[in-house]
């Protein structure tokens, strides 16, 4: 007989996907300045012209970091996080109606990841349900896609709009924030450090590179979370789930966040500036979604009650 799924488990270990913490429901509050916009605005490629939503190209930054060093890393956090979550009960079995439920929904979206990132054919996806009230899910760089039975439950949130934030998560590890993070970091310090040496700063240069590095993390984590809200949306929508469930999405985050900070003090756009974003992208969107094939399941959120069915 299989031993109980353990719904409210404290899992200590952290994934830091996101540059520290927010003010969206999904990744806590962090500080937000806004002084290395300009250095920001000349990282980026200029945007595809294309059918669906544009965004800039990769940006230079991520070739300082090798990929393949990344997404290993990522696996080995991955494990850990599923080895703690088994070993107090927390990780759904393959049987569970919502691992079933996020799986079944994985498999429609993955085959559409190919266009933001050659590298996603090589990926060995894997989605995990973990039996945590944290409202919180990710996909790592390599493929490796979690949720915690918490956003699903305490939202109740509808198959289109776990697409939506599926697609999201998706999004970050297929444009590869976490690599762009990692080289903005990389080539800050070995800006301050030069910058110190010429200047005979010492001290104050070590301490210079340690906030120029932050502000510089926190500014790409705001324009990198617009850009995952857009990718995402078109993978929901090429995968046949409405992509209006955006809107709904974040009017529920807006309420589960509540005293969160205002969006000049946050890393992520307001739930507001996010709905209004989406609305001004849906024609682009839209006419992939009419095209689309439906998903044959449609599935419900696990009840309140605690039995996570």
């Amino acid at each position: 007989m299989n031993a109980p799924f353990v719904e409210d488990a404290c899992i200590t270990t952290r994934v830091d996907l996101h540059g520290g913490r927010c003010g969206c429901p999904l990744h806590g509050r962090r500080l937000f300045t806004g002084l290395l916009a300009g250095a920001a605005a000349t990282a980026a490629l200029p945007a595809l012209a294309r059918e669906g939503v544009e965004v800039g190209g990769n940006s230079k930054f991520s070739k300082l970091v090798s990929a393949e060093e990344i997404e290993a890393a990522a696996q080995q956090q991955y494990l850990q996080l599923r080895q703690e979550a088994n070993g107090k009960g927390a990780l759904a079995p393959a049987s569970h109606p919502q691992q079933q439920r996020l799986q079944f929904i994985a498999d429609r979206l993955i085959p559409h990841t190919l266009e933001w990132n050659p590298r996603a054919k090589g990926w060995r996806w894997e989605v995990s349900l973990i039996g945590s009230k944290e409202l919180n899910a990710f996909c790592m760089p390599g493929g490796k896609i979690a949720f915690y039975l918490g956003i699903l439950q305490t939202l109740q949130l509808t198959d289109e709009e776990v697409a939506m934030i599926m697609g999201h998560e998706m999004a970050h590890a297929l444009r590869e924030h976490a690599r762009e993070r990692m080289g903005k970091q990389t080539a800050t310090r070995v800006g301050a450090n030069l910058l110190s040496s010429l200047l005979g700063l010492g001290g104050l240069g070590d301490a210079a590179l340690g906030l120029g590095s932050q502000l510089l993390t926190l500014k790409f984590g705001r324009e990198d979370e617009s850009e995952a809200d857009l990718v995402g949306m078109e993978l929901a929508a090429r995968a046949g789930y409405n992509p209006r469930a955006g809107v709904t999405l974040w009017q529920k985050m807006a309420q589960a966040s509540k005293g969160a900070p205002p969006q000049f003090l946050s890393t992520h756009p307001s739930s507001s500036t996010r709905i209004q974003e989406i609305e001004a992208s849906l024609p682009k969107v839209t006419p992939l979604f009419a095209r689309a094939a439906r998903p044959p399941r449609q599935f419900s959120p696990p009840t309140l009650r605690g039995n996570g069915g």
